[in-house]
């Protein structure tokens, strides 16, 4: 998939859209008129749009780096296979039920290490966004997850995983096939694994359709991506009794890297190109290429025991931080 990072502008993004359009139309002149001036009005308009996305980007509150978080030009889980993962070998099905195009994984190479890797995968055009759901798993999505873990345990593999779901799906047949008992097994798995997982949160942390897959021995997350239990819109409905208070919900719910990692609930953050990790999707891509890399190099000196330990250890750690916080004065939880 072409590396092209030009955009579509957020609603609160309407300034800096203002300006690239008087940017593009002032091109267009310079182009036909060959003027100086215009190159050089052309010139100033450019810096002013880049400092405005830098303010901009610099003070994004809860709502607004989840309305990032779910851009649909960030980098999707092929991009990253396809930049990170040489000899990758794509493999399907749970061996129970059937495929879930959701959840996708294989075997391959990652800067010289052999792993298997796995995330969600939403899709970018509409028939993409169907054929993968959107992103949001079935049982067998999970339980295909637990089929390439075991292999990577049998084997030897590092495990590294993408996650970017709003939640597993909740439709009728998918809770017929046990739904939450997949959940569960996936995430049991992820904590018995013998060997390195780590995982990284690249857009949508969603619920425990996200856990399921991210019970690592370190957890990232992009600058601009979110973690939580229910999406905003979901908890602002449970608290507020009004989805129109999404806002409220997500400040509430402390759902962002930067909150999360106060809390121990992720390892680090992985900077993202001005303007989030749609506008530069390689650069973004090789920033968390790099963090994974850096994460494996902490994990080389642990046999299986001391994976397995260490990863209890991070999660008990977790529960314990969380479980003395207070609750916020509106009756929200302060930890997502």
């Amino acid at each position: 998939m072409p590396m092209v990072d030009r955009p579509a502008f957020l609603d609160f993004e309407k300034p800096i859209a203002d300006l690239e359009k008087k940017i593009e139309e002032l091109n267009a002149t310079a182009e036909k008129s060959g003027a100086k001036g215009v190159r050089t009005e052309v010139a100033k308009l450019r810096q002013k749009a880049n400092q405005a996305l830098a303010d901009l980007y610099q003070n994004l509150d809860p709502w607004r780096r989840t309305q990032v978080a779910r851009h649909p030009d960030r980098p999707h889980f092929k991009d990253y296979v396809d930049e990170l993962i040489g000899d990758y070998v794509e493999l399907a099905g749970d061996r129970k039920f059937g495929e879930d195009a959701a959840i996708l994984g294989g075997m391959g190479r990652f800067r010289g290490r052999r792993v298997v890797v796995l995330g969600h995968e939403k899709g970018r055009t509409t028939p993409q966004r169907l054929k993968h759901n959107f992103g949001m798993a079935r049982p067998e999505g999970y339980r295909k997850a637990v089929r390439l873990m075991d292999m990577a345990d049998k084997f030897g593999l590092s495990v590294l995983t993408f996650v970017d779901t709003a939640g597993a799906y909740p439709g009728l047949d998918a809770e017929a096939r046990g739904q939450a008992e997949a959940i569960a097994r996936a995430t049991e798995r992820c904590l018995t694994l013998g060997v390195p997982m780590v995982s990284v949160i690249t857009g949508e942390g969603g619920s425990g359709g996200a856990v399921a897959i991210a019970a690592a021995n370190h957890v990232l997350m992009l600058e601009n991506s979110v973690y939580s239990v229910i999406s905003p819109e979901g908890a602002a409905s449970i608290l507020y009794r009004s989805a129109d208070r999404a806002k409220d919900a997500a400040t509430a719910m402390k759902i962002t890297a930067q909150d999360l990692l106060g809390f121990g609930v992720i390892d680090g953050i992985i900077a993202e190109p001005l303007g989030g990790a749609h506008r530069a999707r390689a650069n973004a891509i090789k920033a968390v290429g790099d963090a994974v890399e850096k994460a494996l190099y902490q994990l080389e000196g642990l046999d299986a025991d001391g994976l397995r330990a260490q990863r209890a250890d991070r999660f008990y750690r977790i529960g314990r931080s969380l479980a003395d916080l207070p609750s916020s004065a509106d009756g929200a939880p302060k930890a997502g």
